[in-house]
């Protein structure tokens, strides 16, 4: 049966281009591996923006075995609803939120690929972001998708042949490599580029917040280096491809294809206004033993203009802040996650997605004690900084209750989401052909 895959691009911002490239990507990935491409286009953008993407959409060239769905966020709401009805779960109206809420929510547009992906009958979904670009190489674009597919799915003692090098322990070799990606090159992930010119100091007390509870300095040091960076600026010359328990610090959720077996069965946290939400699944991945392919042909990452004045900038600094809080929920589970290893497999190599919503539902209860600290020192050094960052720190304070409050429910969301994922799932794959998102 010919593979059948899912290429996404969530946007809420104008990207004609990035539609473009992403495009060609797609008809490169069928020609290439006689596969089915669904280019799915969520696009959560102002009403000027979606139709400079309409137009970017009829303007793609034809392809054989690529079919476009461009879908508004009337269209994607339709699809939930009926999803969600079919699935009988109780709750309709909050799971609708959890799925498509009114706020920017890095995970729940994944979310949504990934049920479309369900309903379509992809069975990988490869992830690509709206401010990126295609490194080239002799002028030609280089596609992540070449090694996606050349191992996605695939027992990593099959799929060895199809790397540079495999450095994977023999014990794995039958599981699946449920993971594939690779980072960025260019500025870095998130936008506090800025505070690190400004003072490095500041910029490492401000990265350094969202080391776990009784990091040492060392261990907050080397978190900083690590942090937002991709993989630099070195341009890409020739391919590395490396089959192991994936690296995920080298992975970039603009770079990354994931198996259906691993997101059909855990999605990914809901959490709202909330940067690196959208990263749960490669920890699990990791921690639950199972390959990935860590790569070199990375993204180029720039920023856009909104990000770094007036509104724009405050909600982006907002999202930030509530990446540090979220640490504080995220941390436990991912600490059991690693402690229970294998074990968060079953015998057929899937995970157990019960013992994840167990995790996450006893991580509500931490002491927000940390969280305190966190956003007390965040204040302190936007404040040394000055100017819009002194500012921000006085819109932030008053908010401290509440996003103390939103963050606690997010990581409760998300446990109440993985319990309705498996029927929101089937309901997705029994969606009737004359209902399909086009």
């Amino acid at each position: 049966m010919r593979r059948r895959i899912c290429l996404t691009l969530p946007t809420n911002r104008a990207c004609a281009g990035t539609i473009a490239e992403i495009g060609a990507e797609a008809a490169h990935a069928a020609r290439t591996f006689d596969a089915e491409v669904h280019l799915l286009i969520l696009d959560s953008a102002d009403e000027p923006a979606y139709e400079e993407h309409a137009k970017a959409v009829a303007a793609l060239p034809g392809a054989a075995d690529v079919l476009v769905h461009h879908l508004d966020e009337d269209a994607q709401r339709a699809f939930l609803r009926d999803v969600i009805a079919r699935s009988e779960l109780v709750g309709a109206d909050r799971l609708l939120d959890l799925m498509l809420p009114d706020a920017v929510s890095y995970g729940a547009c994944t979310n949504r690929a990934f049920l479309i992906a369900a309903a379509l009958g992809c069975t990988s979904v490869h992830r690509r972001d709206s401010d990126s670009h295609y490194q080239l190489l002799d002028g030609k674009p280089v596609f992540p998708v070449d090694h996606e597919l050349a191992a996605l799915g695939r027992r990593a003692v099959d799929a060895a042949g199809a790397v540079t090098e495999s450095a994977l322990d023999p014990a794995h070799a039958d599981k699946p490599v449920s993971l594939v990606g690779a980072s960025f090159v260019g500025e870095l992930s998130v936008d506090i580029g800025e505070i690190r010119e400004m003072d490095p100091e500041i910029y490492h007390e401000i990265v350094g917040l969202w080391a776990p509870t009784g990091a040492t300095e060392e261990e907050r040091r080397e978190l900083v280096a690590e942090s937002f960076a991709g993989a630099g600026a070195d341009p890409f010359t020739r391919d590395r491809a490396v089959l192991d328990l994936p690296d995920i610090w080298r992975i970039d959720m603009c770079n990354v294809a994931l198996d259906h077996e691993v997101y059909e069965r855990v999605p990914l946290p809901p959490a709202t206004a909330t940067i690196g939400s959208d990263y749960f699944l490669l920890h699990l991945v990791r921690d639950a033993t199972l390959p990935g392919v860590v790569h070199n042909r990375h993204i180029v990452n720039y920023y856009t203009p909104e990000r770094r004045t007036g509104p724009g900038f405050t909600a982006y600094q907002l999202r930030y802040a509530k990446f540090l809080l979220s640490m504080l929920y995220l941390y436990p589970v991912y600490s059991e996650m690693e402690a229970a290893a294998g074990a968060l497999l079953d015998e057929h190599h899937h995970v157990r997605a019960d013992l994840i919503a167990d995790s996450a539902r006893r991580s509500a209860a931490t002491d927000r004690a940390e969280n305190h600290r966190r956003l007390a020192a965040l204040d302190h050094c936007y404040r040394q900084l000055g100017g819009k960052y002194a500012e921000f720190a006085d819109h932030l304070a008053p908010l401290r209750a509440r996003l103390l409050d939103e963050t606690q429910a997010d990581i409760e969301d998300f446990a109440l989401l993985i319990d309705a994922w498996s029927p929101l799932v089937r309901a997705s794959k029994a969606t009737p052909a004359d209902r399909l998102p086009r």
